[in-house]
């Protein structure tokens, strides 16, 4: 099975620098950072920049939307984690996590992911463990526990499950750490990969998680059949087909679809029920990002998602059948 999937338009103005991460709302609009230190919020139909904010002297390199598409969380490459009103463009929150604390170890912030529930967010970086914080605007950036990896290795990347109860990190060496919010628990190891795992993706259902490596390979889990803390590769699935770093990741709405953006400069559609790539699409660049709509594809059309990456523009792409 092959699926066809058509570019629809790209955005009217390019980042000045790469984009390095995209996410669709749930207000079906797009929200992107870019390497030149800004971050803006797209109208979808149209192509055009509806808010951004001025630009911050370094790249802005983590971003994650909240479920209602009310707020960004996003992150700088030197550790300000700042809270983005997509509705009326102010910032609600600011906290500069690379600010030493006297009385307890602090760590700047890298990759960052914000809790279904919107009362806290995580955050990892250089010591490897997730840290969670207080989401509150009122609170925003107060530290509400630390989960350790037990490994001082990088933490590249975190992501809540859609249900709250769960955060997938990964780390530089290859390692994926699922930990329990309520009992602030590892629940398992993942040595799925053999080089560092750049993006993750959960299901809507919180059952399976995805998982993009440099190592070319994207890997899928199934989170209900891991012993609990145990290390373990842990995976139902290994998607090949990409010859360079795979760097972003997502899973469609429906769970049957993944997305991979990567280095190779193209994106891939994976079918996950067949364990095959059935669209390939050729970029300009490395393809640092990828999101796919939130909303119900129509006329039995796969769906349509973004991407973005080393030409700084952000595209628009639609399954064949769509209006």
């Amino acid at each position: 099975m092959s699926l066809a999937f058509l570019h629809a338009h790209d955005g009217a103005e390019a980042h000045k620098d790469s984009v390095w991460g995209i996410k669709w709302t749930a207000k079906d609009e797009v929200v992107s950072i870019s390497a030149d230190g800004t971050i803006r919020k797209w109208n979808s139909t149209s192509g055009q920049v509806s808010l951004s904010q001025p630009a911050h002297p370094l790249a802005i390199v983590s971003v994650d939307v909240n479920v209602g598409g009310d707020y960004a969380l996003y992150n700088t490459l030197e550790g300000l984690t700042c809270l983005w009103n997509l509705d009326n463009g102010e910032l609600v929150g600011k906290h500069e996590s690379y600010v030493r604390d006297p009385k307890e170890a602090t760590e700047p912030a890298w990759s960052v992911s914000i809790n279904p529930t919107g009362e806290t967010y995580a955050a990892t970086g250089g010591t490897g463990n997730v840290t969670i914080h207080s989401a509150d605007p009122q609170s925003f950036g107060e530290r509400r526990a630390v989960l350790p990896s037990g490994r001082n290795k990088f933490g590249m990347f975190c992501k809540h499950s859609p249900d709250g109860s769960r955060v997938a990190m990964s780390s530089e060496a290859g390692q994926i750490y699922v930990f329990d919010l309520a009992s602030e628990r590892l629940l398992a190891t993942y040595v799925s990969h053999a080089m560092a795992v750049r993006s993750l993706a959960w299901s809507s259902d919180s059952q399976l998680l995805v998982s993009a490596s440099e190592d070319k390979r994207l890997t899928l889990h199934d989170v209900r059949y891991t012993p609990s803390g145990k290390p373990g590769s842990g995976a139902v699935a290994t998607l090949t087909g990409h010859s360079s770093w795979v760097l972003s990741t997502e899973l469609s709405p429906d769970g049957r679809l993944a997305l991979s953006g990567s280095a190779d400069k193209t994106i891939k559609v994976w079918d996950l029920g067949a364990r095959a790539a059935v669209s390939t699409i050729q970029d300009t660049g490395e393809v640092w990002g990828v999101s796919w709509r939130l909303k119900p594809p129509q006329h039995g059309s796969p769906g349509e998602f973004v991407s973005g990456g080393e030409d700084g523009i952000v595209r628009w792409w639609r399954g064949a059948g769509t209006g």
